[in-house]
């Protein structure tokens, strides 16, 4: 990477550099003047591009010139467009990739919950999971007039309000239930209470097929038109999971048993200098030592596949990554849908103009390790390392996903903000300086700084990063938004309502 005060070109072979400030023309950016102004974020042309020829940023094409591009003119969608198309046959060509960079700064242990099962929580909870929608505002009177009753005496009780659950058919009616499933069986949960309606498809006797075996002590169920008054029984069921939880203290526990989850959204053109590159640093360091990392937002990954598919740690693998890819475009041929309907108009006002770029910046959040393996929706992570999600990069969508699959923490990158959470620590890293200062409410890290740093200072804010994420995970930090208390979740739908 080559940085002046005012722009950075990231790859060696690339044509353009990023501007890191807003640039007037006749502005000099290295030997190159600008003819015209460029928006901090947005792209330069640092030597004349012909009309056909390739845009280069991250030392990979990113799409193809429209026009004669000058040396010094703005590159952006008035000159550039994607080289992707449809479904695409890959051959495997495995790069040695090392397992996680070490830092010797970074403890090797945290503050935990230890389950009867032998999981890990961060957080000591009670979560009302309901099995319909018709259930929601029962489950939020529970929850509010249980806080009052036990503050204090656990981490909080919540619940995650959603629609779905009755009246729907084939794979939406599996995917609902495998995601409350999941949150059923997180740690972070040191109770739990399944509240149902009755008459739903997802009733509770169903559901308990789905959960399989589970602990009395710790998930307890409730039909709300089997007892007269459904608040009281509620109630009653929630005081004693309390008396549960408050038996739990936190202890020692390795990293190894650490599960990241990572995400982006609202991605700029400082995402894949600053955010992204120093969430991938603590997706090494975490591996590094054992623990886990999931990387979903599947169409995020369309132009960067093959890096990440060359990652992978055996055939088997990845064939997975191929049918993880192309299922996902057949998905958006089924329904008649351009596959490169993206990048959104927020990214494209942040300077990302092609789905090459915007997934070549995406992608460096799973730092340099390799896939260990891929899940399907709806599965939960059981190798330590890098592992790929199935799912869409819709913000509520993904970061329930990652939740669902054991995420205890997910950090999602942002360029442009946003206030959403997961069930999970939902911990925001701004790619640049000016959203975290304009949004300290949202913002829990600025990886913005990165830009004002040298390779020393990278080093430094990585440690800074690495060791906040720790205390968070022991319960000394707490993300933003868990002090909003801002949790929601969603969930995929690819189907028929009754």
């Amino acid at each position: 990477m080559i940085k002046t005060k005012n722009a950075v070109i990231i790859g060696r072979d690339d044509n353009v550099a990023v501007a890191i400030e807003d640039i007037q023309k006749g502005d000099r950016i290295m030997d190159v003047l600008a003819a015209a102004p460029i928006p901090a974020g947005h792209k330069i042309a640092i030597k004349p591009i012909a009309k056909g020829e390739y845009v280069v940023k991250y030392d990979h094409p990113i799409g193809t010139a429209t026009a004669d591009i000058e040396q010094g003119t703005h590159v952006h969608i008035h000159n550039l467009k994607t080289n992707l198309g449809g479904i695409e046959e890959y051959t495997y060509n495995p790069v040695e990739r090392p397992q996680g960079a070490s830092s010797s700064s970074f403890q090797e242990t945290f503050m935990g919950y230890v389950r009867p099962n032998g999981q890990v929580g961060i957080r000591n909870e009670i979560w009302i999971i309901n099995t319909v929608g018709c259930v929601n505002k029962i489950a939020e009177k529970l929850a509010m007039e249980s806080t009052r009753r036990h503050m204090g005496r656990v981490d909080g009780i919540f619940t995650f309000v959603h629609p779905y659950g009755c009246s729907q058919l084939g794979a939406d009616h599996v995917y609902t239930q495998n995601i409350l499933k999941n949150l059923a069986n997180h740690p972070n949960a040191a109770g739990v209470l399944v509240l149902g309606l009755g008459c739903e498809n997802n009733h509770i006797e169903e559901f308990k097929q789905v959960l399989g075996t589970w602990d009395d002590n710790r998930l307890k169920f409730l039909n709300a038109q089997d007892v007269s008054d459904d608040m009281a029984a509620g109630l009653s069921i929630i005081d004693g999971l309390v008396d549960y939880a408050e038996a739990f203290k936190r202890e020692p526990v390795p990293v190894s048993k650490l599960v990241i989850g990572l995400k982006c959204g609202g991605s700029d053109g400082f995402s894949g200098i600053t955010a992204n590159v120093l969430v991938g640093s603590l997706s090494d360091a975490v591996i590094s030592r054992g623990g886990a990392c999931l990387l979903t937002e599947v169409p995020e990954m369309f132009g960067a596949e093959t890096l990440l598919m060359n990652r992978c740690v055996d055939e088997s693998v990845f064939g997975k990554s191929v049918s993880l890819i192309n299922d996902f475009k057949e998905y958006f041929i089924r329904h008649n849908q351009e596959i490169y309907e993206n990048p959104s108009p927020g990214n494209k006002e942040g300077g990302i103009t092609t789905l090459e770029e915007k997934s070549l910046g995406c992608t460096q959040k799973g730092g340099h390790s390799q896939v260990v393996d891929v899940l399907n929706y709806g599965e939960t992570v059981s190798k330590p390392g890098l592992n790929l999600l199935q799912g869409p990069g819709n913000d509520i969508v993904a970061v329930t996903n990652l939740a669902a699959a054991g995420a205890h923490i997910i950090l999602f990158t942002t360029g442009r903000g946003t206030p959403l959470g997961a069930p999970v620590p939902t911990v925001k890293i701004s790619s640049n300086s000016t959203l975290a200062s304009n949004k300290p409410h949202w913002i829990d890290f600025d990886a913005g700084v990165l830009l004002n740093g040298n390779a020393a200072r990278f080093e430094n804010v990585t440690s800074d990063f690495l060791e906040y994420i720790l205390r968070l995970a022991s319960g000394r930090e707490y993300a933003k938004n868990e002090i909003n208390d801002y949790r929601e979740i969603s969930i995929f739908k690819d189907g028929v309502t009754l």
